[in-house]
């Protein structure tokens, strides 16, 4: 988001600057034909993406913290040879991530 710093006159300076001056300055003011700028607001906007990435966020936030026990005990079975894979469980957990990710488009071009 870009901010026009040029012409920066807003409001609420004109406003404070006319409560500083006399009751005289307000009037000056007017017959020399300035009028005060109008307000402008500021605004943001977030994009799908951002608002899927905080989704995602929050779904990451709710799952359960780590549970070494059962690390521990699956690197130990690792080391020993005992861990086995599952091909069929394995892919199908690449597919249900790879169909959980499809919404997001990391590419920024």
């Amino acid at each position: 988001m870009a901010i026009d710093i040029n012409n920066l006159k807003t409001a609420s300076h004109t406003q404070l600057r006319t409560n500083r001056d006399s009751g005289a300055a307000p009037k000056a003011a007017e017959s020399a034909g300035q009028q005060a700028a109008p307000i402008k607001s500021d605004s943001v906007s977030i994009t799908s993406q951002a608002q899927q990435l905080q989704g995602a966020q929050t779904n990451m936030a709710s799952l359960p913290e780590i549970d070494q026990s059962k690390v521990d005990a699956i690197k130990s079975a690792i080391s020993e040879g005992r861990y086995k894979v599952d091909p069929e469980k394995l892919a199908a957990n690449i597919a249900s991530f790879e169909a959980d990710m499809s919404g997001l488009n990391f590419d920024q071009e």
